[in-house]
């Protein structure tokens, strides 16, 4: 706490205004540690650098060192690697906090992202390298991020969407259930049902989430069983583009509606030609 308080008013302030969203104390506690840790490094990283007035390059290295053991403070045993999954933590933290600060309008224009207002339309390989980022989020561990972006990508239904789906939404036909599960989703404009097929690689990690659950219990959830929000969503379609290989800058900027739009986009070309064809 010595090193929160020790910074200038209105950082102080951001970070306090940031720990209210979290209603539990634990949840405020785990921030405050890894934002301390944080802090540590970047005293002897970038003495007199401000809380901020720092990058998404300075978390990036904070996370690269952390990973490769590279850290000498802010860690229990100096030089030696966090978990892959500790060090993906500490990055959600800190992007978190950023993500907040700039929403308030306190960053410095070093720290400013960039203009998002027009996004630049996701490509054909960024869209391949979040699949493939999902993958890794699914080998990490993270199977309900991995999920969750992969019925983002596949379908373009809306966070609301994608966080009232359970296992009655899932069902099998034609008798095989290895090549056949399609998912059906509801979209809140219009309240209407869509079916979708759903990708081989996907279809495992969907009887994953809802094999031990009953059928009415939330497939795509928070730990504590807590519904999932845009938020939530933001931070899962982020990560797996990092993971994906999506340079941290861009991978920074997207949000579901830019994959969403993309992705609709993508299913009414497929069905213009399946008409032309047909």
């Amino acid at each position: 706490m010595d090193l929160i308080d020790a910074l200038d008013p209105l950082a102080w302030r951001t970070v306090a205004d940031w720990l209210q969203e979290r209603p539990s104390v634990a949840g405020r506690c785990a921030r405050v540690q890894i934002l301390a840790a944080f802090l540590r490094w970047l005293h002897t990283a970038e003495p007199g650098l401000d809380l901020l007035a720092v990058t998404g390059e300075h978390v990036d290295t904070y996370c690269r060192q952390a990973r490769s053991g590279a850290l000498t403070v802010g860690v229990r045993t100096p030089g030696k690697p966090l978990a892959s999954a500790t060090v993906t933590a500490r990055g959600r933290v800190l992007s978190s906090f950023y993500r907040f600060a700039w929403s308030a309008g306190v960053l410095s224009q070093a720290a400013t992202p960039p203009d998002t207002s027009r996004p630049r339309a996701m490509t054909r390989d960024e869209r391949r390298r979040l699949r493939r980022g999902a993958s890794c989020l699914a080998a990490d561990g993270r199977l309900t991020e991995a999920v969750a972006v992969a019925l983002l990508e596949a379908t373009g239904a809306s966070a609301d969407a994608l966080a009232s789906l359970t296992g009655r939404d899932l069902h099998a036909v034609c008798g095989d259930s290895d090549k056949s599960l399609v998912l059906i989703t509801v979209r809140n404009s219009q309240r209407d049902v869509v079916t979708f097929p759903m990708p081989e690689s996907v279809i495992a990690w969907l009887r994953a989430r809802s094999s031990p659950r009953s059928p009415g219990e939330l497939l795509i959830a928070r730990d504590d069983g807590r519904p999932t929000d845009s938020e939530w969503l933001t931070l899962a379609l982020v990560d797996a583009a990092l993971a994906g290989g999506i340079p941290p800058r861009r991978a920074r900027a997207l949000r579901p509606p830019m994959l969403r739009a993309v992705t609709a986009t993508s299913l009414v070309e497929q069905a213009t030609y399946a008409d032309v064809c047909a």
